[in-house]
């Protein structure tokens, strides 16, 4: 009988039996989080390749690593 209803019920709404109106949403918001990494680790890329950046990291490093 609860076959039945959910038949009815997806004929009602478009949607073949067993077929859920989400399906696919979790994939997309992984391309859409993945595309986003993407663009930021090339920003990073392009910060980090800066002159005054990499002097400032080596610096930071030099002092890190001194003993005085």
């Amino acid at each position: 009988m609860a076959g039945q209803g959910r038949r009815a019920l997806a004929r009602l709404t478009g949607q073949s039996a067993g077929q859920d109106g989400e399906a696919g949403l979790a994939t997309a918001e992984y391309a859409i989080a993945t595309v986003a990494a993407a663009g930021f680790a090339g920003l990073l890329i392009v910060v980090l390749k800066s002159g005054e950046v990499r002097e400032l990291l080596l610096g930071i490093v030099r002092s890190a690593l001194s003993l005085g």
